[in-house]
């Protein structure tokens, strides 16, 4: 009995001592910051496996270095999927959860999230809801601002459309078609208006979706319509990635490239991402330096 006691207060002294430690080395590891104004951006895009996209966020980066040279600038993706495919090749991005707990543990008291999304749809709106969190912590952030994705106003529709028609120059017969992702959440509207507009301002300039409306088949009888013999694909979302080049461009017989070939027309896809434009990358930064200057 005497030798149970004996182990028993043995282990609890252990167990004490360890918690202890333990405290203690939280204690001696816990970030602390004085400074109310440590600011950072936080990037937040879906993420791209493909080569051909990552020129499109490098070319994000480095314009809002030169707009914000003074303020650190971090990237995170949404998309567990491109995130884990990545860590395979030794490249590590956080989420944007992750992300804002590390900046939150290291101090920065105001973050300002720069959305690369397209349109308000289910995954911004995630996004705006999670990070707002953050700042409900005891101790942590005390500001965290989300920008407006690419469109979201009438105003922002106006500019989107002429930066992208500002460097398309058609010949007669020809004709251009724009991919958006498209959605089943109510943003997708967004895409049915930009497609008014953008055919407004050129009959010969569409917008379809890959997983909303309009489709590619609501857009095939207009071409017929207009007589038009070659039609060029390009891709309205931020990155050329996975959708560009194989559900647009692709070879598979469900391919944009293949649909339009079968239907008799000459199809020329350009891979090349909104973020290449530098027109679009500036409604973005516009979108960042709004919530910055409030």
């Amino acid at each position: 009995m005497r030798k149970n006691l004996i182990l028993a207060i043995y282990f609890l002294l252990c167990a004490f001592l360890t918690v202890q430690i333990i405290y203690k080395k939280g204690v001696a590891m816990e970030i602390k910051s004085n400074n109310v104004n440590k600011k950072a951006i936080l990037v937040v895009a879906f993420g791209t496996t493909y080569p051909s996209g990552q020129k499109a966020l490098k070319d994000v980066q480095s314009m809002l270095k030169n707009e914000f040279s003074d303020i650190p600038i971090y990237w995170a993706y949404t998309s567990k999927i491109i995130r884990h495919i990545l860590a395979k090749r030794g490249i590590h991005i956080l989420s944007p959860e992750m992300a804002l707990a590390k900046l939150m543990n290291n101090g920065y008291k105001k973050v300002y999230i720069l959305s690369l999304h397209v349109i308000p749809g289910e995954e911004y709106h995630l996004l705006y809801s999670n990070a707002k969190l953050f700042s409900l912590m005891k101790n942590g952030i005390k500001e965290i601002k989300v920008s407006k994705p690419l469109v979201s106003t009438y105003e922002d529709l106006e500019k989107v459309a002429n930066a992208v028609l500002k460097n398309i120059h058609l010949k007669e017969k020809e004709a251009l078609i724009f991919m958006g992702h498209g959605t089943e959440h109510p943003a997708n509207a967004i895409y049915i208006a930009l497609n008014s507009i953008l055919n407004k301002k050129n009959p010969r300039v569409f917008l379809a979706t890959v997983e909303g409306h309009p489709t590619i088949f609501d857009i095939i009888p207009k071409l017929k319509k207009q007589g038009i013999k070659t039609v060029y694909l390009m891709p309205f979302m931020l990155v050329a990635g996975d959708h560009a080049n194989n559900d647009m461009a692709g070879d598979q017989p469900d391919s944009w490239k293949s649909i339009l070939t079968k239907e008799g027309f000459i199809c020329k896809p350009i891979i090349k991402g909104l973020g290449e434009n530098p027109e679009i990358v500036k409604i973005y930064i516009d979108h960042l330096k709004e919530i910055i200057k409030k």
